[in-house]
């Protein structure tokens, strides 16, 4: 049984995850709107992922008596105006995600609740993943520069990133 601090936690970071999903789909929408197939294949598979980490979260929840509570969100605030500006901020979220989660982690340690802090770590794995995936991204970005022929290989290459192993699949 979920203690009343923890399903609190769980259900603000069903509501983060839900957000995650919102903004990779608000970018991919953009992507794909301006042409760039490959980033808009990237972010619509990101965005499911964090569904599936949102849906993972309200299943836990639900299992350990609590009840998952799914928020109302809010449209994503984006800046659009560049690359490296696009992929910054989906770093600079992925970073405040992790964040969230280590919050989560504590609070699962202080309410001595180590089931929720096993179901955890999963997710404090996934974001070291997270946050090196966005990190190899930006320095792709910064190594094209302005230039419009790696900008296109680029998006090309986001059809198969891979984020495991942070490799282009050929």
């Amino acid at each position: 049984m979920l203690s009343e601090i923890m399903q609190s936690a769980l259900n603000e970071q069903i509501k983060v995850e839900a957000e995650s999903s919102q903004i990779y789909l608000a970018m991919a929408s953009w992507a794909e709107v301006k042409g760039f197939e490959g980033i808009a294949t990237f972010m619509f598979k990101q965005s499911d992922e964090e569904r599936q980490h949102m849906l993972k979260l309200v299943k836990y929840v639900n299992q350990r008596g609590g009840h998952a509570v799914i928020s109302a969100l809010e449209e994503p605030r984006l800046d659009y105006t560049s690359f490296k500006t696009l992929f910054t901020q989906l770093y600079r979220h992925e970073v405040r995600v992790s964040e969230c989660i280590n919050i989560l982690v504590d609070i699962s340690l202080s309410e001595k609740d180590y089931a929720t802090h096993n179901f955890l770590q999963w997710y404090v794995s996934e974001q070291i993943e997270e946050e090196a995936t966005a990190r190899v991204i930006l320095d792709k970005i910064d190594l094209i520069g302005d230039d419009k022929g790696g900008l296109y290989l680029f998006d090309n290459d986001m059809k198969n990133f891979s984020a495991t192993g942070h490799n282009i699949v050929q």
